[in-house]
């Protein structure tokens, strides 16, 4: 037998896996096996991708567009996204500002290979994305964690980002609405910490994926709309998987200042030249076909804000639960802290035992949490809380 060397990169040793992915790849698992199970675990619309945005896919397959398109995306959609945030938000970019890439989670690793070295440090907002701080360590750059909990509506203040700061502080990454906790920050708590963001010359990080899953009249906020110099230093997550039910196409988009969008696109010419490009036809008759694609999310958003509401007035009816009433995203973010248990050892037993599964908010920097995604069916959503509510009844025996 051939010897391998012994051991694996400090890349390889150092990544942790997807805790999201995990609790749902169990969750399916026991699907398969016959169990009846409740999953609140998927970070995915339960829609299809509307049927417009499917045919112009395949119409692009059938013309032939099967060849490499330019690394940060075909011309047609880069203009599309460029009319999108003009006409949503005033935002005036060009083309060469906006990188395709092959889903938003992409975008942000970009997005930080792009500012951040080793030695450098990155402010996450705690709860988080599971995501951002293993981009941060893969770039070498330090995670440094501000914990933004329940009693703060899950946002970070202008204060606790500028203790936060040191002279190793290079980015801020802003997640609004969010996900785990679907809180949406106003502009007017935007603008505050974006002045601390440029007093420090600190790039931003914004990641804007849900965008348009928004309720109760909150409105989401391009960050690089508040001044200037928030424009040079804003680097713009956004993408298709949420808004359009298209997780599965891998479509994410950045908009940056011009030297960081040139810097992105040359990395991604190295690690995975373009998106495939039929998909991003599909992509564009998400953006041209406006009338087509209004159609097919407005109930996809009006089940979002049933479930909501819904699920949110379920869970303050358990004994031991406290929840705040999300604005964005699809996700809850109850607080399970009184059962005086790990949320780990929480959701692992309300899995066994109630075949209900829930990703811990450690998994998110935020201990004693769940987050629950009702990005699922009325019925399993019903069914799934009164298993949750009799788990928590027995912890309380």
């Amino acid at each position: 037998m051939i010897s391998a060397p012994s051991s694996l990169s400090i890349w390889a040793r150092n990544i942790s896996p997807s805790p999201t992915l995990a609790v749902d790849a169990k969750a399916k698992a026991l699907q398969a096996a016959g169990e009846d199970v409740c999953s609140f675990a998927a970070g995915e619309p339960d829609f299809d991708t509307p049927e417009h945005i499917k045919d112009a896919s395949i119409a692009a397959l059938k013309a032939g567009k099967t060849k490499y398109s330019p690394t940060p995306g075909i011309e047609p959609l880069r203009q599309a996204i460029v009319e999108r945030y003009a006409a949503e938000y005033g935002l005036k970019a060009v083309p060469a500002q906006v990188i395709v890439s092959p889903g938003g989670k992409f975008n942000c690793y970009l997005g930080i290979l792009a500012t951040c070295s080793p030695g450098d440090e990155v402010i996450i907002p705690a709860p988080f994305w599971v995501s951002y701080p293993e981009m941060v360590k893969l770039s070498g750059a330090t995670p440094k964690f501000v914990l933004c909990d329940d009693r703060a509506g899950f946002k970070l203040t202008p204060t606790q980002l500028a203790a936060a700061i040191t002279p190793k502080t290079k980015l801020l990454i802003l997640n609004s609405p969010s996900n785990p906790t679907g809180a949406v920050y106003t502009r007017a708590e935007l603008a505050a910490l974006v002045d601390v963001a440029v007093k420090h010359n600190l790039y931003i990080l914004s990641d804007e994926m849900y965008e348009h899953l928004v309720y109760d009249g909150a409105q989401p906020t391009c960050i690089a709309t508040l001044s200037p110099e928030a424009e040079a230093r804003s680097i713009i997550i956004a993408g298709f998987s949420k808004t359009y039910a298209m997780t599965g196409w891998r479509i994410g988009t950045t908009l940056a200042p011009l030297p960081i969008a040139k810097a992105i696109t040359e990395l991604q010419s190295q690690m995975t030249s373009n998106v495939t490009t039929f998909t991003q036809y599909g992509a564009l008759a998400a953006l041209k076909e406006k009338e087509k694609t209004k159609a097919a999310l407005v109930p996809m958003l009006a089940a979002f804000d049933r479930r909501r509401k819904n699920l949110h007035a379920e869970l303050n009816k358990i004994p031991g639960v406290s929840c705040l009433l999300a604005q964005g995203a699809f996700y809850l973010f109850p607080n399970i802290s009184s059962f005086g248990l790990k949320d780990v050892d929480f959701c692992s037993r309300l899995l066994d035992t109630e075949k209900v599964a829930a990703v811990p908010g450690s998994a998110f920097g935020a201990e004693g949490y769940l987050r629950l995604s009702y990005a699922t069916s009325d019925e399993i959503i019903a069914k799934g809380v009164t298993r949750l509510a009799r788990f928590c009844a027995s912890l309380r025996k």
